[in-house]
């Protein structure tokens, strides 16, 4: 379950994110997005998972503001061109769309 989690998170191209709730449901666990968050927060850095890619479905930033994690996850999306307004990303703009055919033929992430 972790494994297919780490899996989709991979997957999420530069430039666009993801919320908890949709990694769980594209890597076959619905309702798990709780659970996709305990996965992200137990992946060692050495993995460099983009973990930085998933935020909460509303499009903020899961972290407390002016943290030290809100700030770095802040830092990477805007690196990668993604608009971070009040701790907001438009999920409209930048919701990871995948189709059928990006899902099936993805190569593995490389551990």
């Amino acid at each position: 379950m972790a494994r297919r989690i780490r899996e989709t998170v991979a997957a999420i191209p530069l430039g666009k994110v993801a919320s908890y709730g949709q990694v769980a449901e594209l890597a076959g666990w619905p309702r798990r997005a709780r659970y996709v968050a305990r996965v992200l927060g137990q992946t060692p850095a050495a993995a460099r998972l983009p973990w930085h890619r998933v935020v909460r479905a509303d499009g903020r930033i899961a972290f407390v503001e002016g943290s030290e994690p809100f700030e770095k996850q802040r830092g990477r999306l805007e690196a990668e061109g993604v608009a971070v307004l009040g701790g907001r990303i438009s999920m409209r703009r930048y919701r990871w769309q995948p189709d059928l055919s990006e899902l099936l033929f993805q190569p593995p992430p490389a551990e």
